[in-house]
């Protein structure tokens, strides 16, 4: 059975889990992470030498990077279909979403989301929130620009690259900041509140 080592509340992890739940694919969590420490052991880090999660075993395949860990899962348990797309353009589109959560979105998103809810209120530095904000409301508009008039980011069907957005939508409509109004962004974040996987591991309370 495919093990996943991480936390539930780390957004990384949140996507493997999400994914999981959408292909039906049976697994063990065991916590890690966080609170719960374990990535500084010898064992984790003769898995993974970065100490973070999430880290998959599946069969005594070990990997780490949670885009990549959606990559390998969608491809094993569901390969040709339309989660990771077959299409070599379309899923060209996927890992440009994917790669562009983790090198762009994700730096804003995660000051924004670490300064209400994870720092003390004392320590917050606001001005840097704020300038992240803005900083997040662009690159939300371009994912609503890419949205138009489709259901999901790559089109009609839901990917992966939805996934992992997701997730950071879901904080960007739960943080207390201003947002500017985004049509598109709205309709799909409502979209992804109805799939179970989503609404099981990525649209709890922020924390």
């Amino acid at each position: 059975m495919l093990r996943i080592w991480g936390r539930t509340n780390s957004s990384n992890v949140m996507k493997v889990l999400c994914l999981c739940e959408e292909l039906g694919i049976a697994f063990e969590r065991v916590d890690a992470g966080g609170a719960f420490g374990r990535t500084q052991e010898p064992a984790y880090l003769a898995m993974n030498p970065n100490a973070l999660v999430p880290t998959i075993e599946d069969d005594g395949f070990v990997l780490w990077e949670s885009n990549a860990i959606m990559r390998y899962l969608a491809r094993t348990r569901a390969p040709g279909g339309t989660i990771y797309p077959a299409d070599p353009k379309v899923a060209a589109d996927c890992d440009r979403w994917l790669d562009w959560q983790l090198g762009t979105l994700n730096a804003p998103m995660t000051t924004i989301f670490f300064t209400f809810v994870r720092i003390p209120e004392p320590d917050r530095d606001l001005p840097a929130a704020a300038k992240a904000r803005d900083a997040a409301e662009r690159l939300w508009a371009m994912v609503e620009a890419k949205l138009g008039g489709n259901d999901w980011v790559c089109g009609q069907h839901f990917t992966i690259a939805d996934i992992a957005l997701g997730i950071y939508a879901h904080r960007w409509f739960s943080l207390p900041i201003a947002r500017k109004p985004m049509p598109a962004l709205e309709a799909w974040y409502a979209r992804l509140k109805t799939r179970p996987g989503f609404a099981k591991h990525c649209a709890g309370p922020l924390s």
